[in-house]
């Protein structure tokens, strides 16, 4: 573990972190509608990591607030490049507990935007549901500060964590991303398909 914190370290100095955009597509259409920054790392030493493998630990380290800070900015770039060649495609990133939780956050989200000249509603932010119930008065302000400056807003791997019925009534929540092991069984699973139904309508 100690090994990786290093490494992870040595990456970002080095820029050996990159990012991969995944597409998301409308499925009536086909269209593609958005897409997801997803980070990836090659390490001269250690290969291909995977982010289910140093992600946990720069949560641990705290390092996860630098790694997040640099997608942000990365993926907020590569959104105004595709803006100034008339294709403007939303890009969702993911935001950790611990970055969420940093007091200049909403701060730091602005000014990236600003510099960018990218509009805010084509930056989505992920957040998971245990931000949503840790101090929930501070984090239903701090959402709201990013919703006024147009900032999207999604539940990632929702109906996994606490899945409070209440911060769905609270919060600007503009989007529930369905966590993968209720869509996977579709259309097949009956019990998938029932509470897949059930979710979506509580979000519309």
């Amino acid at each position: 573990r100690m090994r990786l914190d290093h490494a992870m370290r040595q990456a970002l100095a080095s820029r050996r972190f990159r990012l991969h955009y995944q597409p998301q597509i409308d499925l009536k259409t086909g269209a593609v509608v958005g897409c997801e920054a997803l980070i990836r790392w090659r390490d001269p030493e250690l290969g291909e990591v995977s982010p289910g493998q140093f992600i946990p630990v720069a949560d641990e380290t705290g390092f996860i607030i630098a790694i997040g800070d640099w997608v942000l900015s990365q993926a907020v770039r590569q959104a105004a490049l595709w803006h100034q060649r008339g294709t403007p495609l939303p890009i969702a990133i993911n935001v950790s507990a611990l970055q969420f939780q940093q007091p200049q956050f909403v701060d730091r989200v602005a000014s990236v935007l600003a510099v960018s000249g990218v509009p805010a509603h084509l930056l989505e932010l992920e957040l998971t549901e245990s931000i949503l119930v840790h101090n929930a008065d501070e984090a239903l302000h701090r959402l709201q500060a990013l919703k006024r400056l147009g900032v999207q807003l999604s539940i990632d791997d929702f109906g996994t964590g606490y899945s409070s019925l209440a911060y769905l009534k609270r919060f600007p929540i503009g989007k529930l991303k369905i966590d993968r092991s209720f869509v996977s069984g579709l259309p097949s699973d009956e019990s998938d398909a029932g509470i897949v139904r059930a979710i979506l309508q509580m979000a519309r």
